[in-house]
């Protein structure tokens, strides 16, 4: 099967695009080739991260979003597999079926708690807080045309500290994001993969 090709959406920082990105170069199975965000650089770290790495950000907005300008461009690079990093808007439900079984997000809390719209960043994490949550963690979900519903494919969890704060809270996330989203990623495709020869064959 050929190598499979990965593009990444984001918002923010771009600290989990990065990471994507260093999980996979040089790998055989698949590599980062388009990496898109809706915010413009001086907006967001992602560009200045995925520049460092050889690969310039495209910058987008949201009306391109849903009026297929973003699914054209995927298109255009031949992207197998869409992964949201830190992706703050809804996806078009022609994206969504386009990319079934191959969009994946990631999501700062333990769904089903703590998500749906406007749960993101601090404020998922200022909401553990205030709930006196002992752990929390991360989920990796398959994409639907709404917030936080899709099919959870994965979770790390991790404790709270009474002492913590929001800041604590969130680099105890950050930390599991990071371990786990492009292992999770690659295991996905590598089974896809093995399906796939099964099915060839």
């Amino acid at each position: 099967m050929e190598k499979q090709r990965i593009a990444i959406l984001a918002s923010g920082s771009g600290s989990n695009a990065e990471q994507i990105i260093r999980h996979f170069s040089g790998s055989d199975l698949a590599e980062v080739v388009w990496v898109g965000c809706n915010r413009p650089e001086p907006k967001a770290g992602v560009y200045a991260r995925t520049r460092a790495l050889g690969i310039e950000t495209t910058s987008f907005n949201a009306q391109q979003l849903k009026g297929g300008s973003v699914l054209e461009m995927l298109s255009e690079s031949n992207v197998d597999w869409v992964v949201l990093a830190g992706f703050l808007l809804k996806i078009p439900t022609e994206i969504v079926a386009h990319f079934q079984s191959r969009m994946t997000n990631i999501h700062p809390a333990l769904l089903p708690d703590f998500g749906g719209k406007g749960m993101y960043g601090e404020h998922v994490h200022h909401a553990v807080k205030s709930a006196e949550c002992l752990e929390t963690g991360m989920t990796i979900h398959w994409v639907t045309p709404e917030y936080d519903k899709g099919s959870v494919i994965f979770q790390a969890a991790c404790s709270i500290e009474q002492s913590d704060d929001v800041d604590d809270i969130a680099a105890k996330v950050t930390q599991l994001e990071h371990e786990y989203y492009a292992r999770i990623i690659e295991a996905l495709i590598d089974d896809a993969s093995a399906q796939n020869s099964l099915t060839d064959g």
